[in-house]
């Protein structure tokens, strides 16, 4: 089972695509406060559509009480534009946390900083900034999805 992070999400309707990405995938969705919404927020809720309350979530206080409650041999991945190592030259595992930040500002710099060998990033034209949360969300995930799935590449 993958894990999917999002560390202080801003906007509703991503939250909501995201966990229906998760229940597509079987993943689990770990929240890490604060939240910029209520989890019955009717955005949050639309986006997610009906699948919401089936979606596997998990909310954490802050990072610290998240990192410290998982298992010391969890594999965490930390996307952000500041990598040139390419989300698909990761090899992905079952049980690997996807991590992704708030849509204003990404992760914080002590945390990329901390962790520069799980770092990875999304290819992109010099000319993009960075994609939507739920975009970048789906691409990561179903490229481990796939790689966990059906074995890692050669």
């Amino acid at each position: 089972m993958l894990h999917v992070v999002l560390v202080e999400p801003e906007i509703p309707p991503n939250t909501g695509n995201i966990g229906r990405l998760c229940l597509a995938t079987g993943s689990v969705l770990h929240l890490i406060e604060p939240l910029g919404s209520s989890l019955d927020d009717r955005l949050l809720k639309r986006a997610g559509l009906d699948y919401w309350d089936k979606v596997m979530v998990q909310r954490w206080a802050n990072w610290e009480v998240f990192y410290n409650s998982q298992p010391a041999e969890s594999r965490m991945w930390f996307a952000t534009t500041k990598t040139s190592r390419l989300h698909w030259d990761a090899t992905f595992a079952d049980g690997d946390y996807l991590v992704f930040g708030r849509e204003t500002r990404g992760l914080p710099n002590a945390l990329l900083q901390a962790h520069p060998e799980r770092c990875l990033t999304i290819c992109m034209e010099p000319e993009t900034r960075s994609l939507n949360l739920a975009t970048a969300v789906g691409i990561v995930l179903y490229e481990a999805v796939r790689q966990v799935r059906h074995g890692n590449p050669v």
